[in-house]
């Protein structure tokens, strides 16, 4: 199945093959594509070079995979114990090189998450991201220090038949894809003035 962006302006392929289903093949990931999708990741830029983004790799079969899946709530748990790959998203909240407060590491983490999610669509792979997930019991499960935060979980695999999931997913999973209008996102001169392409 494929569900591309419908677009107002020329967008990379990369971009506008990447989407969220929540339908996936029980097919393993290879380590060398995995390797792939997190050396992308791991390119990504961020403040001071400080590269606060840390991954907790499950693969199915192993204990992390479960103790990730165990993270999820349930609704998510359904369709995402199928994935044969569960990422844990982690990033330090201080800066190494003082100790302060990094007050961009969610976005750092973020930035890196969006270079892996781009090469996974490039490895001819899906993803979906999700929030829907307990970060106290990640922490504890996963031994993850008072420093870093568990900010989400990737899902990643090939393509499963949407046949698989309940009738409420599958209907999610075939509607168009939506987002707002690019007025309504960026503006010009003050906030809230569209902006004029």
């Amino acid at each position: 199945m494929n569900n591309p962006s419908l677009n107002d302006y020329t967008i990379h392929n990369l971009i506008e093959q990447r989407w969220s289903p929540r339908a996936f093949d029980n097919k393993l990931v290879a380590a060398e594509k995995i390797g792939s999708i997190l050396e992308a990741a791991r390119w990504a830029p961020s403040a001071f070079n400080e590269q606060p983004w840390r991954f907790i790799v499950g693969q199915k079969g192993d204990a992390t995979y479960d103790n990730i899946l165990n993270t999820l709530i349930e609704w998510n748990q359904l369709w995402a114990g199928k994935a044969p790959v569960l990422i844990l998203n982690i990033a330090k909240k201080t800066f190494t090189h003082n100790n302060k407060p990094n007050v961009t590491f969610k976005y750092d983490l973020g930035q890196a998450v969006g270079l892996m999610i781009m090469e996974i669509v490039n490895q001819g792979l899906v993803s979906h991201q999700m929030s829907g997930f307990d970060p106290k019991k990640a922490s504890e499960l996963l031994n993850i220090p008072n420093d870093y935060q568990a900010v989400s979980v990737t899902a990643i695999g090939y393509m499963g038949n949407i046949e698989n999931l309940s009738e409420d997913m599958a209907k999610i999973e075939t509607k168009p894809r939506e987002r707002k209008n690019l007025t309504d996102l960026v503006y010009s001169g003050k906030f809230g003035n569209p902006i004029e392409l």
